[in-house]
């Protein structure tokens, strides 16, 4: 405690905008999902109460999963209008930084993010707002998973295409 006020990194008052305004969007983005998806709360409420251990399909395992995963269409559906919507508000958010001329991990952050909930809406509508089964739940996972991965290296190779051009 004995370090002073001063002694903190001071960070620019526009990377506390844009996290402001993500946190704002974010909001506005859950309410309005929520007033477009009828009953969605009643649904959401349905699916987190129809879990089970479920056998993953040509595996000795067994991990938690919906007992029915092709009744929660809605669910999925409403989960992938959000990750698309607040994926493309990265791109804008990442326009401004660059305009902003934020540091270069923030960049990268909001690149991440991009790839992440751009992908998740798309792997969420390629594998669960069909006729989900089992082994179209557990690939889902196993996309995120996936997905995850990518998103690291995506702010890896930026942050590192970043430290290469400063030295040179």
């Amino acid at each position: 405690m004995s370090e002073s006020y001063e002694e903190f990194p001071k960070r620019p008052p526009r990377e506390g905008l844009f996290g402001a305004i993500s946190a704002g969007f974010f909001f506005l983005l859950v309410g309005a999902i929520f007033v477009i998806t009828p009953s969605l709360f009643e649904r959401i409420f349905d699916f987190f109460g129809n879990f089970e251990v479920v056998s993953v399909p040509n595996t000795g395992i067994s991990l938690l999963a919906p007992t029915r995963p092709w009744a929660h269409s809605i669910v999925y559906r409403a989960t992938e209008q959000f990750c698309f919507a607040f994926g493309f508000f990265q791109i804008v958010i990442l326009a401004l930084r660059f305009i902003a001329r934020s540091p270069v991990g923030k960049k990268a952050e909001t690149s991440g993010n991009v790839v992440f909930w751009l992908g998740a809406g798309y792997l969420i509508s390629l594998f669960l707002t069909q006729t989900t089964t089992w082994e179209d739940w557990f690939a889902f996972w196993s996309a995120i998973i996936i997905l995850l991965g990518s998103t690291l290296i995506v702010r890896a190779i930026i942050l590192a295409a970043a430290s290469t051009r400063r030295v040179a």
